[in-house]
């Protein structure tokens, strides 16, 4: 048990924390893959039908079939019962399919451990657990899990979880290696309530705008490549579930950035001063704000997509470079 600067920190729980934080990676890491097989199943299915198909074609124009339609021949007999007449084969479902429901409770689960490492945290140090840099990117991913979860609830989007668990395993992987604190107080600066208001609507809102910046990076791939990409939902479906993150995410970004102003004037004296962080969060509001704005204007998806995979980079470079490279008042990387 430590008791630096004061403070309780329960380490049994810490470290309990830390294993519930690797078991969802692992969980994540597995759904990704698993969910990556049955796209490739997909893609073979497809393959071969199409294939089955052409040489069934080839094979009725080299007889001289007829255009023609014929007439349903009579329904037959089943020879096992009597006077019964077989119905069409039942259909299953293909393994492809089988394969992404089987899949889906796993990132359930990985998102309940997740969480319950998130509140282990918690408890282990006494204060909200998203005072450093690899707390926060715990938050993040898991919200951004959550987002996904709900955005591809369907179960013709569900495959497209491996894409957003992607960037969710490599910011889990290097906030648990480089950037890993171990539980600990925080700074003086951040004690106070608005850590708990500020920085978890920050970061449920940055990680919703990550499920529609990986959305609309597919939608531009599926512009780009239709054919190699005919795995993936219709280019339209990726725009629609895409917009409607943006538009969950924005005005909790707006939000955020609002709380964190009036943090800034308890804490600083102003609400304003155009620290790096602030600024380049501004700069993510803008572009959401033209995403938006170009998402309603007539002719402009493609460009539209490209400006959310524009405010995706933003996110991810105020996520790092901004804490880890560049020195300002918002330096509170705990490394």
């Amino acid at each position: 048990m430590n008791t630096d600067m004061g403070a309780y920190v329960n380490e049994t729980l810490g470290r309990l924390s830390d294993e519930f934080y690797t078991a969802a990676v692992i969980l994540y890491a597995v759904a990704m893959a698993l969910f990556l097989v049955a796209l490739a199943m997909q893609v073979k299915a497809k393959t071969v039908v199409g294939a089955a198909a052409q040489e069934q074609a080839r094979e009725l124009v080299a007889a001289g079939a007829s255009s023609t339609p014929e007439a349903d021949p009579a329904p037959a007999l089943d020879a096992r019962t009597p006077g019964k007449i077989s119905g069409p084969p039942v259909r299953r479902r293909p393994r492809s399919a089988r394969l992404s429901a089987a899949v889906y409770p796993v990132v359930f689960l990985g998102l309940a451990a997740h969480i319950a490492s998130i509140v282990l945290r918690g408890y282990a140090t006494d204060r909200m657990p998203w005072g450093n840099m690899y707390e926060f990117i715990s938050l993040t991913s898991a919200a951004c899990v959550a987002g996904g979860l709900v955005a591809l609830r369907k179960t013709s989007y569900r495959p497209m979880m491996s894409f957003v668990l992607l960037p969710v395993v490599l910011m889990m992987y290097i906030g648990g290696t480089a950037l890993y604190t171990q539980a600990a107080p925080v700074v003086p600066a951040l004690k106070s309530y608005w850590l708990a208001i500020h920085v978890s609507v920050i970061s449920i809102s940055s990680g919703i705008l990550l499920v529609s910046g990986v959305l609309s990076v597919l939608f531009l791939i599926k512009q780009r490549w239709p054919e190699k990409s005919s795995m993936l939902p219709s280019s339209e479906s990726l725009d629609r579930v895409a917009y409607k993150c943006v538009v969950v995410g924005f005005p909790l970004l707006g939000l955020g950035i609002v709380f964190g102003a009036i943090w800034a004037e308890s804490s600083w004296g102003r609400y304003w001063g155009w620290d790096p962080k602030e600024t380049v969060s501004f700069i993510s509001w803008v572009v959401y704000a033209a995403y938006l704005h170009a998402r309603a204007t007539v002719g402009w998806r493609t460009a539209a997509a490209w400006i959310n995979v524009a405010g995706f980079v933003t996110l991810l470079f105020n996520l790092f470079a901004i804490n880890l490279v560049v020195s300002g008042l918002h330096s509170y990387a705990g490394l």
